[in-house]
């Protein structure tokens, strides 16, 4: 089914959306760092998925999954869904760390407070 990669990619970054939203974790506390350290990522990684292409290492390959439409040779557009979904996913995860610290360090307890089963 043409499409449904991409659509997983979209919902599963919607539902990161919504989580972000929730918790303010990232887009919704400081959105312009947000955009930036994604658009950063993306742009790392389509540079390497490029050098990558070149040296002949990286390709397409046939899938009934993708859409049929490439940004270059060899690089569907899926592929900048993706690196989107997973360096927003990363900004979500060290949030989410940093809230986690600072919620800890304001009830005064670390890991090695807390009781031992």
């Amino acid at each position: 089914m043409p499409g449904l990669y991409l659509l997983a990619i979209v919902f599963s970054g919607a539902g990161m959306a919504v989580i972000d939203a929730r918790y303010r974790l990232a887009l919704w506390r400081t959105p312009l760092a947000t955009i930036v350290s994604v658009a950063v990522g993306v742009l790392f990684f389509l540079a390497w998925d490029v050098v990558g292409i070149v040296t002949g290492v990286f390709f397409q390959g046939d899938s009934p999954l993708y859409i049929g439409i490439s940004i270059a040779p060899e690089l569907p557009i899926e592929e900048a869904f993706f690196l989107t979904f997973l360096c927003y996913l990363a900004v979500l995860f060290y949030s989410a760390a940093l809230r986690l610290g600072e919620h800890r360090a304001r009830r005064g307890r670390t890991r090695e407070d807390e009781p031992r089963p």
